[in-house]
Protein backbone atom coordinates (compact mmCIF):
# COMPACT_ATOMS: atom_id res chain seq x y z
CA UNK A 1 0.00 0.00 0.00
CA UNK A 2 1.20 3.56 -0.61
CA UNK A 3 2.87 5.14 2.41
CA UNK A 4 1.26 8.62 2.37
CA UNK A 5 -2.23 7.22 1.82
CA UNK A 6 -1.91 4.63 4.58
CA UNK A 7 -0.46 7.14 7.04
CA UNK A 8 -3.13 9.70 6.30
CA UNK A 9 -5.93 7.15 6.73
CA UNK A 10 -4.56 5.98 10.05
CA UNK A 11 -4.12 9.54 11.30
CA UNK A 12 -7.78 10.25 10.56
CA UNK A 13 -8.85 7.20 12.60
CA UNK A 14 -6.50 8.00 15.49
CA UNK A 15 -7.56 11.65 15.68
CA UNK A 16 -10.94 11.05 17.44
CA UNK A 17 -9.28 9.03 20.24
CA UNK A 18 -6.63 11.71 20.76
CA UNK A 19 -9.35 14.36 20.87
CA UNK A 20 -11.40 12.31 23.35
CA UNK A 21 -8.42 11.89 25.68
CA UNK A 22 -7.55 15.60 25.44
CA UNK A 23 -11.12 16.64 26.32
CA UNK A 24 -11.23 14.19 29.22
CA UNK A 25 -7.99 15.52 30.67
CA UNK A 26 -9.14 19.12 30.29
CA UNK A 27 -12.50 18.33 31.88
CA UNK A 28 -11.22 16.39 34.89
CA UNK A 29 -7.84 18.01 35.34
CA UNK A 30 -4.46 16.41 36.03
CA UNK A 31 -3.65 14.67 39.27
CA UNK A 32 -1.20 12.35 40.94
CA UNK A 33 -1.47 8.69 39.94
CA UNK A 34 -2.59 6.39 42.70
CA UNK A 35 -2.91 2.64 43.01
CA UNK A 36 -6.30 1.11 43.79
CA UNK A 37 -6.33 -2.46 45.17
CA UNK A 38 -8.74 -5.15 44.06
CA UNK A 39 -9.91 -6.53 40.72
CA UNK A 40 -12.24 -3.57 40.18
CA UNK A 41 -10.30 -0.32 40.13
CA UNK A 42 -6.82 -1.80 39.84
CA UNK A 43 -5.77 0.99 37.47
CA UNK A 44 -3.71 4.13 38.10
CA UNK A 45 -5.92 7.20 37.73
CA UNK A 46 -4.45 10.24 35.98
CA UNK A 47 -6.76 12.56 37.93
CA UNK A 48 -8.55 12.43 41.28
CA UNK A 49 -12.02 10.90 41.15
CA UNK A 50 -15.01 12.69 42.62
CA UNK A 51 -15.85 11.05 45.98
CA UNK A 52 -19.59 11.16 45.44
CA UNK A 53 -19.20 9.58 42.01
CA UNK A 54 -16.94 6.90 43.51
CA UNK A 55 -19.49 6.01 46.17
CA UNK A 56 -22.26 5.93 43.59
CA UNK A 57 -20.27 3.59 41.36
CA UNK A 58 -19.67 1.18 44.23
CA UNK A 59 -23.41 0.49 44.24
CA UNK A 60 -23.39 -0.43 40.55
CA UNK A 61 -21.77 -3.23 38.61
CA UNK A 62 -20.66 -3.97 35.07
CA UNK A 63 -20.92 -7.45 33.55
CA UNK A 64 -19.37 -8.31 30.19
CA UNK A 65 -20.67 -11.18 28.08
CA UNK A 66 -17.73 -12.61 26.16
CA UNK A 67 -17.40 -15.31 23.53
CA UNK A 68 -16.62 -16.18 19.95
CA UNK A 69 -18.59 -14.91 16.95
CA UNK A 70 -22.05 -16.58 17.03
CA UNK A 71 -21.54 -17.94 20.54
CA UNK A 72 -24.95 -16.68 21.70
CA UNK A 73 -24.09 -13.29 23.20
CA UNK A 74 -27.11 -11.53 21.66
CA UNK A 75 -29.44 -14.25 22.99
CA UNK A 76 -27.95 -13.79 26.46
CA UNK A 77 -28.37 -10.02 26.37
CA UNK A 78 -31.95 -10.28 25.13
CA UNK A 79 -32.79 -12.80 27.88
CA UNK A 80 -31.72 -10.41 30.64
CA UNK A 81 -32.85 -7.19 28.94
CA UNK A 82 -36.36 -7.45 30.39
CA UNK A 83 -35.08 -7.80 33.96
CA UNK A 84 -35.56 -4.89 36.32
CA UNK A 85 -32.66 -2.52 37.02
CA UNK A 86 -30.51 -3.78 34.11
CA UNK A 87 -29.24 -1.74 31.19
CA UNK A 88 -27.90 -3.55 28.13
CA UNK A 89 -25.16 -2.26 25.83
CA UNK A 90 -24.75 -4.25 22.63
CA UNK A 91 -21.55 -4.14 20.60
CA UNK A 92 -21.58 -0.96 18.49
CA UNK A 93 -21.45 -2.99 15.25
CA UNK A 94 -23.59 -0.46 13.31
CA UNK A 95 -20.86 2.12 13.93
CA UNK A 96 -18.20 -0.29 12.68
CA UNK A 97 -20.23 -0.83 9.52
CA UNK A 98 -20.74 2.84 8.79
CA UNK A 99 -18.12 5.48 9.59
CA UNK A 100 -19.27 8.43 7.51
CA UNK A 101 -20.21 6.08 4.70
CA UNK A 102 -17.28 3.66 5.06
CA UNK A 103 -17.50 0.06 6.32
CA UNK A 104 -14.23 -0.74 8.14
CA UNK A 105 -15.68 -4.01 9.49
CA UNK A 106 -16.37 -5.34 6.03
CA UNK A 107 -13.04 -4.06 4.75
CA UNK A 108 -11.15 -5.80 7.55
CA UNK A 109 -12.78 -9.18 6.88
CA UNK A 110 -11.82 -8.88 3.20
CA UNK A 111 -8.26 -7.61 3.71
CA UNK A 112 -7.12 -7.79 7.32
CA UNK A 113 -3.52 -6.84 6.47
CA UNK A 114 -4.63 -3.49 5.06
CA UNK A 115 -7.57 -2.64 7.30
CA UNK A 116 -6.85 -4.35 10.64
CA UNK A 117 -5.42 -1.26 12.33
CA UNK A 118 -8.15 0.95 10.88
CA UNK A 119 -10.94 -1.19 12.32
CA UNK A 120 -9.32 -1.94 15.68
CA UNK A 121 -8.51 1.72 16.30
CA UNK A 122 -12.18 2.53 15.86
CA UNK A 123 -13.27 -0.51 17.87
CA UNK A 124 -11.07 0.67 20.75
CA UNK A 125 -12.59 4.16 20.58
CA UNK A 126 -16.20 2.95 20.45
CA UNK A 127 -15.69 0.39 23.22
CA UNK A 128 -14.10 3.10 25.36
CA UNK A 129 -17.27 5.12 24.81
CA UNK A 130 -19.33 2.11 25.96
CA UNK A 131 -17.32 1.73 29.16
CA UNK A 132 -17.35 5.41 30.10
CA UNK A 133 -20.91 6.50 29.32
CA UNK A 134 -22.97 7.29 32.45
CA UNK A 135 -24.52 4.21 34.04
CA UNK A 136 -28.17 4.85 34.87
CA UNK A 137 -29.18 1.51 36.44
CA UNK A 138 -27.59 -0.74 39.10
CA UNK A 139 -26.45 -3.41 36.63
CA UNK A 140 -24.90 -2.86 33.20
CA UNK A 141 -24.67 -5.84 30.84
CA UNK A 142 -22.19 -5.28 28.01
CA UNK A 143 -21.56 -7.29 24.88
CA UNK A 144 -17.80 -7.86 24.92
CA UNK A 145 -15.39 -5.21 26.22
CA UNK A 146 -12.36 -3.10 25.45
CA UNK A 147 -10.36 -5.91 27.10
CA UNK A 148 -11.37 -8.63 24.64
CA UNK A 149 -10.91 -6.20 21.76
CA UNK A 150 -7.24 -5.98 22.72
CA UNK A 151 -6.54 -9.41 24.22
CA UNK A 152 -8.39 -11.48 21.61
CA UNK A 153 -9.02 -9.65 18.34
CA UNK A 154 -5.96 -7.41 18.12
CA UNK A 155 -3.83 -10.28 19.41
CA UNK A 156 -5.20 -12.57 16.71
CA UNK A 157 -4.38 -10.10 13.94
CA UNK A 158 -0.81 -9.84 15.21
CA UNK A 159 -0.23 -13.56 15.79
CA UNK A 160 -1.64 -14.48 12.40
CA UNK A 161 0.81 -12.13 10.67
CA UNK A 162 -1.92 -9.81 9.42
CA UNK A 163 -0.89 -6.87 11.61
CA UNK A 164 2.65 -5.43 11.47
CA UNK A 165 4.45 -5.17 14.78
CA UNK A 166 4.46 -1.36 14.68
CA UNK A 167 0.63 -1.30 14.37
CA UNK A 168 0.34 -3.82 17.21
CA UNK A 169 2.63 -1.78 19.44
CA UNK A 170 0.77 1.48 18.75
CA UNK A 171 -2.60 -0.11 19.59
CA UNK A 172 -1.10 -1.70 22.71
CA UNK A 173 0.29 1.65 23.86
CA UNK A 174 -3.15 3.23 23.45
CA UNK A 175 -4.78 0.37 25.37
CA UNK A 176 -2.23 0.49 28.19
CA UNK A 177 -2.74 4.24 28.56
CA UNK A 178 -6.51 3.81 28.65
CA UNK A 179 -6.58 1.12 31.35
CA UNK A 180 -4.04 3.07 33.42
CA UNK A 181 -5.87 6.40 33.28
CA UNK A 182 -9.56 5.74 32.67
CA UNK A 183 -11.99 3.54 34.59
CA UNK A 184 -12.82 0.64 32.27
CA UNK A 185 -13.01 -1.90 35.11
CA UNK A 186 -15.64 -4.63 35.18
CA UNK A 187 -17.10 -6.87 37.89
CA UNK A 188 -17.83 -10.14 36.10
CA UNK A 189 -17.08 -11.84 32.79
CA UNK A 190 -19.69 -14.30 31.54
CA UNK A 191 -17.85 -16.50 29.05
CA UNK A 192 -20.15 -18.31 26.60
CA UNK A 193 -17.88 -21.21 25.73
CA UNK A 194 -18.53 -22.80 22.35
CA UNK A 195 -16.65 -24.97 19.89
CA UNK A 196 -15.55 -23.23 16.68
CA UNK A 197 -17.63 -25.75 14.69
CA UNK A 198 -20.84 -24.74 16.48
CA UNK A 199 -20.11 -21.06 15.86
CA UNK A 200 -19.42 -21.76 12.19
CA UNK A 201 -22.79 -23.51 11.73
CA UNK A 202 -24.64 -20.68 13.48
CA UNK A 203 -22.77 -18.07 11.49
CA UNK A 204 -23.78 -19.68 8.21
CA UNK A 205 -27.40 -19.84 9.32
CA UNK A 206 -27.72 -16.16 10.22
CA UNK A 207 -26.10 -14.94 6.96
CA UNK A 208 -24.76 -11.53 8.01
CA UNK A 209 -23.14 -9.85 5.04
CA UNK A 210 -19.66 -9.22 6.50
CA UNK A 211 -19.52 -12.72 8.04
CA UNK A 212 -19.92 -14.59 4.76
CA UNK A 213 -16.15 -14.57 4.23
CA UNK A 214 -15.22 -15.77 7.75
CA UNK A 215 -13.51 -19.20 7.59
CA UNK A 216 -13.57 -21.87 10.28
CA UNK A 217 -9.85 -21.29 10.88
CA UNK A 218 -10.58 -17.72 12.02
CA UNK A 219 -13.18 -18.91 14.55
CA UNK A 220 -10.73 -21.56 15.76
CA UNK A 221 -8.04 -18.91 16.35
CA UNK A 222 -10.47 -16.66 18.26
CA UNK A 223 -11.60 -19.65 20.36
CA UNK A 224 -8.05 -20.53 21.37
CA UNK A 225 -7.27 -16.95 22.37
CA UNK A 226 -10.39 -16.80 24.55
CA UNK A 227 -9.35 -20.09 26.15
CA UNK A 228 -5.83 -18.83 26.79
CA UNK A 229 -7.13 -15.59 28.30
CA UNK A 230 -10.15 -16.69 30.36
CA UNK A 231 -9.62 -20.41 31.07
CA UNK A 232 -5.87 -20.96 31.28
CA UNK A 233 -5.07 -17.43 32.46
CA UNK A 234 -1.79 -17.65 30.56
CA UNK A 235 -2.25 -14.86 28.02
CA UNK A 236 -3.14 -11.56 29.72
CA UNK A 237 -4.55 -10.36 33.05
CA UNK A 238 -8.19 -11.30 33.57
CA UNK A 239 -10.09 -8.16 34.50
CA UNK A 240 -12.75 -9.84 36.72
CA UNK A 241 -14.02 -13.21 37.97
CA UNK A 242 -15.12 -15.47 35.12
CA UNK A 243 -18.36 -17.44 34.97
CA UNK A 244 -18.17 -20.10 32.25
CA UNK A 245 -21.40 -21.21 30.59
CA UNK A 246 -21.11 -24.05 28.09
CA UNK A 247 -22.99 -22.67 25.08
CA UNK A 248 -23.02 -25.37 22.39
CA UNK A 249 -26.66 -26.17 23.20
CA UNK A 250 -29.85 -25.28 21.35
CA UNK A 251 -31.84 -22.13 22.13
CA UNK A 252 -34.18 -23.70 24.68
CA UNK A 253 -31.34 -25.27 26.66
CA UNK A 254 -29.40 -21.98 26.62
CA UNK A 255 -32.39 -20.07 28.01
CA UNK A 256 -32.62 -22.64 30.80
CA UNK A 257 -28.93 -22.17 31.59
CA UNK A 258 -29.30 -18.39 31.67
CA UNK A 259 -32.20 -18.72 34.11
CA UNK A 260 -30.25 -21.20 36.24
CA UNK A 261 -27.33 -18.75 36.48
CA UNK A 262 -29.46 -15.60 36.88
CA UNK A 263 -28.62 -14.96 40.52
CA UNK A 264 -24.98 -15.86 40.07
CA UNK A 265 -24.72 -13.29 37.27
CA UNK A 266 -26.83 -10.48 38.70
CA UNK A 267 -26.22 -10.73 42.46
CA UNK A 268 -23.00 -9.13 43.67
CA UNK A 269 -22.24 -11.51 46.56
CA UNK A 270 -22.73 -14.54 44.31
CA UNK A 271 -20.26 -13.19 41.78
CA UNK A 272 -17.46 -13.47 44.33
CA UNK A 273 -17.68 -17.24 43.95
CA UNK A 274 -15.93 -16.98 40.56
CA UNK A 275 -16.26 -19.63 37.85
Amino acid sequence: MAGPVASGGRAVLLRPLRSWAFRALRRDGPGSPASCPGSRGAQRWAWPRDKERENEKEKKSVICVEGNIASGKTTCLEFFSNSADIEVLTEPVPKWRNVRGHNPLGLMYRDACRWGLTLQTYVQLTMLDQHTRPQMLPVRLMERSIHSARYVFVENLYRSGKMPEVDYVVLSEWFDWIVSNIDVSIDLIVYLRTTPETCYRRLKMRCREEEKVIPLDYLDAIHHLYEEWLIKGSLFPVAAPVLVIEADHNMQKMLELFEKNRHRILTLENRKLGP
